[in-house]
């Protein structure tokens, strides 16, 4: 018969050999604790940084139209060549992230993006400035996925969604700041000092992400075989969950591409007719985006993550809607209403992708990331098309048809969850 002492020492030590496994589970990040702050503001960087690149020349199309003697459908092509680069190199960045590590990529990722935005600048002809663009869209492309994949991997669930709308409000702040910074430079110094200012912005917010970031500890190095990533990318195409989800997301950023790509071009004429200063702060109605994203975790905590999307379309038709008024300060409410819909409908998508995949996260975030770029090259250049062809009411129909897209892709989620649930009693029997 064991002794009380021994008792005791078994006792301790099957307390001691919880304690810590309890320990190992809760050692990814949670709000409140070690390292969570300096990760959130180091990501919080880096979506900042990849925004302001991404999309530096969207709110000096007219200028850079004026300059090159092209026209608004031409000029889209700096947004569009950028964005359709990085939805084409997504999925390989994200294999090189399973391998190399999140933070390793997402560091040369960004080396990469703000070196090619500090040659931007003396491109000197538009074919030049595309094709420049297109390199910095690839060299982008290692960025979104590898970070949700990074916060997936070190996060704790509960705290998941509200990470990555810290992240996607960080991709609404350099949108933000990227276009209002260059709409003022640009109308003291032209476009090409202010998409300069904005690849210096982004090399100090590179080496403060590089700094700040903490060293991974729950990555797992994957393989490069290509056979292995087809039958990932094989199995998450397969899911009816996912795929519902990167169709969201690539409609949602094409209504967003559009508006934005045009309502310059809309403002300056009349009866705006405003200057591009002003036309650059119009911007700082991402600051709702910055809001609504990072608030998604509650929103879909209260909502569910369907009724989330409902909100965020409707949010969005709305907006649309108010934007056809020949009104400024109904036109600015149409923009609040647009930016706070798409920034809610992409945190809840994103960060539903990270949590339905449980295998393979890069890859799903890349397959999000594809399909949500994808739209947003569509939304540019199709949004400049409808433009050219029926002004902006042509633009806002376009945005309808997306969003009515949404509304449709999310009922039929609904559907299947409801179909799924009255089957599974008669499965489990």
């Amino acid at each position: 018969m064991p002794s009380a002492s021994t008792g005791a020492s078994t006792t301790v030590g099957a307390t001691s050999s919880v304690t810590s496994s309890t320990a190992a589970v809760d050692s990814r990040l949670t709000p409140g604790g070690p390292g969570y702050r300096r990760m959130s503001f180091a990501l919080f960087l880096a979506g900042v940084a990849t925004f302001a690149l991404l999309y530096s020349t969207q709110a000096l199309l007219p200028l850079v139209s004026t300059d090159f003697g092209v026209s608004a459908s031409e000029a889209s092509w700096t947004v569009s060549a950028a964005t359709g680069a990085l939805a084409l190199f997504v999925l390989p960045m994200s294999a090189l992230s399973e391998r190399f590590g999140r933070r390793t990529l997402m560091t040369a990722s960004l080396a990469v993006a703000v070196t090619v935005g500090l040659l931007v600048p003396f491109a000197p002809s538009i074919g030049a400035l595309v094709a420049l663009r297109a390199v910095q869209g690839a060299a982008l492309a290692g960025l979104p996925a590898s970070a949700t994949a990074y916060l997936a991997e070190e996060v704790r669930p509960k705290a998941l969604i509200t990470a990555i709308g810290l992240f996607v409000a960080g991709n609404s702040v350099g949108g933000m700041s990227g276009r209002v910074i260059t709409g003022w430079v640009a109308q003291e110094w032209g476009w090409r000092v202010a998409v300069a200012t904005i690849g210096i912005i982004a090399v100090a917010c590179a080496v403060a992400f590089r700094m700040l970031l903490p060293a991974p500890k729950h990555f797992t190095p994957g393989s490069l075989r290509p056979r292995v990533l087809a039958r990932t990318v094989h199995d998450h195409l397969a899911n009816p969950l996912l795929r519902r989800l990167y169709a969201i997301g690539a409609l949602f950023m094409m209504v967003f591409g559009g508006v934005y790509t045009v309502i310059g071009y809309r403002l300056t004429e009349a009866p705006f007719s405003l200057p591009q200063g002003i036309i650059g702060s119009i911007f700082l109605v991402y600051l709702v985006g910055t809001v609504s994203a990072s608030t998604a975790g509650r929103l879909v905590a209260r909502l569910g993550r369907r009724g989330s999307l409902y909100l965020a379309g409707g949010t969005t038709t709305a907006g649309l809607l108010l934007s056809l008024v020949d009104s400024l300060p109904l036109v600015l409410l149409g923009l609040v209403l647009i930016t706070a819909g798409f920034f809610a409908g992409h945190a809840v998508a994103s960060s539903s992708v990270s949590h339905t995949a449980k295998q393979g996260r890069a890859q799903a975030s890349a397959l999000y990331q594809s399909a949500y770029y994808i739209g947003s090259s569509a939304g540019s250049t199709l949004g400049a098309v409808a433009f050219h062809a029926g002004g902006w009411a042509g633009t806002v129909a376009l945005g309808l048809f997306a969003v009515l897209g949404v509304v449709t892709i999310t009922l039929l989620g609904s559907h299947a969850a409801r179909t799924q649930a009255r089957h599974e009693p008669v499965l489990a029997h």
